[in-house]
């Protein structure tokens, strides 16, 4: 009986499928087209189809890339600039910043594990999350008024008034929360940054997440995003992203060791409440059993990781990549390099 409630339920899907696919054309039909594409190889991945999989998310993600007109080596140039501008001698002066207690940046690659971390911490009766925020970019974009370019804002925002931006993000960010000791900024890309935010903020919490690269290359691959990130829809341009991303990571490590807390997706699978406790001693609070319930969390979650985070961890997600090993060769090959 078991069996045949299964078989139907797969015929089901398939007859789903058909009528997925028959709504796609041989043409392309423009944004609709893409997220038909990616809703189909998620549908084609569920089943165990991974060649089926791997064909409708490459079409998608092409078409995606063919709209944006984007070239990885100008956020290589962006990165690279970044740590010959904010250089160890930069961080010989301490920071004369707004203290910038009470602020506990988490960042780190989309699909990283970020949108989790969050989640434990924001679990704590003292912690609550803003979520992902524009506030430090702004302030930086504000205090480097009068740069033209990205090369000119970066030198600029290499002598802003640390202080005032300081000032003013911790203002904002205030404003977002209802009062909690500690707020989260969780704004993955904020890892270029924190150079500033070491400055501006000198008491404010750094957590970098990271994840094993294949599995956080290839989940970016599968996530058509709402927005930014438009590096992730091509395999070559993901490698090539992510070696900058960790050539910048190491940069910042030299020049501010402690203030970095790295964190590792995995490790935070294989020891939930050992890492869970490391994070909300690393944040400046007291330890709640509740963080271990993070999945009880009522706030809203808003990014990809949304489904996810309403479940307690789980390891299904690690390695996942392998599945699709035969398609990931440049992939591969770039970030071992």
């Amino acid at each position: 009986h078991d069996m045949g409630s299964r078989l139907r339920t797969q015929m089901h899907w398939r007859t789903h499928l058909e009528v997925l696919i028959g709504r796609l054309g041989a043409n392309d039909v423009g944004r609709g087209e893409i997220a038909l594409c990616y809703a189909l190889a998620k549908e084609f991945e569920d089943l165990g189809d991974y060649e089926a999989s791997f064909a409708y998310l490459k079409r998608g993600a092409d078409a995606r890339a063919r709209l944006l007109q984007y070239r990885v080596e100008t956020d290589i140039a962006a990165m690279e600039k970044i740590a010959a501008t904010f250089d160890e001698r930069f961080f010989e002066t301490p920071g004369d910043g707004a203290n910038g207690e009470g602020a506990i940046f988490i960042l780190g690659l989309p699909r990283s594990g970020t949108t989790l971390v969050d989640r434990i911490l924001s679990s704590h009766p003292d912690i609550e999350s803003a979520g992902e925020i524009n506030d430090l970019a702004f302030a930086i974009t504000r205090f480097g008024a009068g740069a033209v370019t990205k090369t000119d804002l970066i030198e600029k925002s290499a002598s802003m008034d640390f202080e005032a931006v300081g000032r003013q993000y911790m203002k904002a960010l205030r404003e977002r929360g209802s009062g909690a000791r500690f707020i989260i900024d969780k704004t993955p890309l904020n890892y270029l940054y924190i150079g500033i935010i070491a400055k501006a903020l000198p008491k404010a919490t750094i957590i970098h997440v990271e994840r094993d690269p294949m599995d956080a290359g290839f989940a970016m691959y599968k996530t058509l995003f709402r927005m930014g990130y438009p590096f992730s829809y091509d395999l070559g341009g993901i490698g090539w992203y992510m070696r900058a991303k960790f050539a910048l990571m190491d940069h910042w490590r030299r020049c501010l060791g402690e203030r970095i807390v790295d964190i590792s997706y995995e490790a935070l699978i294989a020891d939930q409440e050992g890492e869970s406790r490391r994070l909300v001693a690393a944040a400046g609070a007291d330890w709640r059993e509740k963080c271990l319930a993070f999945h009880e969390n009522k706030t809203p979650a808003a990014t990809a990781s949304a489904a996810q985070v309403r479940r307690p961890i789980y390891s299904s997600s690690i390695g996942k990549w392998k599945q699709y090993e035969k398609y990931l060769g440049e992939l591969s090959k770039i970030l071992q390099h």
